[in-house]
């Protein structure tokens, strides 16, 4: 093989030998409290370490959301630097959450500052925004190629406001999420054992089967635990694509920190709701 192993096959080994579950590392203010840590760079990276060593280990995908460390300035990027390369020297994959959409260089430098093995934030994959035209992802598309990782295209999303763009109808009779599902199918043709472009899906959206979910690439799916969806909603919303799908619980497991023991068994118990789940369909 020429080149990195890209990220649609690693993920593919992830999910089946550690379990298709995402864990975000969301560092808000309350969820510091709720912990018993200040809102400050110590507390932040105390939250951070203990979600790395209880999980990166044994998950398949770590999702930190870059907003709550940013947030912090250069202090709590620094945070977000080692929270990364310690999460990915134990095993799992990182997807940055962090949704950069712009065009032309911009877009560039922000795939680069993700996508680019020799940036301190070198992530395994980086949720993207597509409402500037998906072309404008281009950039972002092509290093991700290079570099053997991924993207997550934001398609149909949990937030109740997504539905005045993506469900908007072009003149063509397609809505503007389907047609960004189709663009990443054919980003994804010909790849085995799964392609590296994925879209982001929510888990609470009900039946899907309007939409063409087989996009060869994995479903990013937040909504599980503290939004409402169950590990066992999703074969409903997803259908024969459930198998491809990440699901990402946050708060579910996050909220029984700050013991590593708890958020362990957390963890491993949405994993196992999950592969049950996906195993009936």
């Amino acid at each position: 093989m020429n080149g990195p192993e890209p990220f649609g096959a690693r993920l593919r080994r992830a999910m089946d030998t550690r379990g298709p579950l995402c864990v975000g590392i969301d560092p808000h203010a309350a969820l510091l409290a709720e912990w018993g840590l200040n809102d400050d760079v110590a507390g932040l990276e105390r939250f951070s370490r203990t979600v790395v060593e209880a999980v990166a280990d044994r998950v398949a995908v770590l999702k930190p959301q870059s907003a709550f460390f940013e947030r912090f300035g250069s202090r709590g990027v620094a945070v977000l630097e080692a929270s990364v390369a310690e999460a990915r020297a134990a095993g799992a994959l990182v997807v940055m959450d962090a949704k950069r959409g712009d065009i032309g260089s911009t877009m560039a430098a922000y795939a680069e500052s993700f996508l680019h093995p020799d940036s301190p934030l070198f992530s395994d994959a980086l949720t993207v925004s597509p409402y500037l035209g998906y072309g404008s992802l281009s950039p972002a598309v092509a290093l991700a190629r290079e570099s053997g990782t991924g993207l997550f295209v934001l398609a149909l999303t949990s937030n109740p406001e997504g539905g005045e763009v993506q469900h908007a109808v072009r003149a063509d009779g397609r809505s503007v999420g389907a047609t960004m599902l189709g663009h990443l199918a054919a980003e994804n043709a010909g790849q085995t054992p799964l392609g590296s472009f994925g879209a982001v899906v929510g888990a609470t959206l009900g039946d899907l089967s309007s939409y063409d979910l087989d996009i060869n690439g994995p479903l990013l799916a937040p909504g599980i635990g503290a939004q409402g969806a169950t590990a066992a909603d999703l074969p409903a919303v997803f259908g024969p694509a459930v198998r491809n799908v990440v699901p990402n619980v946050s708060r579910g497991v996050l909220r029984h920190g700050a013991d590593v023991v708890a958020l362990r068994d957390a963890a491993e118990r949405f994993a196992e709701e999950i592969r049950t789940a996906v195993a009936a369909v």
